[in-house]
């Protein structure tokens, strides 16, 4: 069963920078695939959101397998909000107030 998704309004805004950085960097072909990856996690933890273990409070962490990135989300029996994307070296306090 997948549960329905919400994501935090910062959200877009976090992913349109590492998109930008990607694309800038080594072209659209990598920043398309960091996307990919990360709606493949998405949809992971829609399916199942109590397979991840690592929780920072409520929220759990998911990495990327190939970027060094991951994204922090909340469920509930009812959704799956995720809430933050961040680098793994931003400061670990980025995106913890988000609701």
């Amino acid at each position: 069963m997948s549960l329905p998704l919400r994501f935090n309004s910062c959200l877009p805004a976090d992913l349109h920078n590492v998109m930008a950085f990607y694309e800038r960097e080594s072209g659209a072909s990598l920043a398309n695939a960091l996307y990919d990856e990360l709606m493949k996690r998405i949809a992971q933890v829609q399916e199942n959101p109590k397979q991840f273990s690592f929780s920072v409070g409520d929220r759990k962490r998911v990495k990327l397998e190939r970027f060094p990135y991951h994204f922090l989300y909340r469920f509930k029996p009812n959704c799956v909000r995720v809430l933050v994307l961040r680098h793994h070296k931003r400061n670990p306090n980025y995106g913890m107030r988000r609701l």
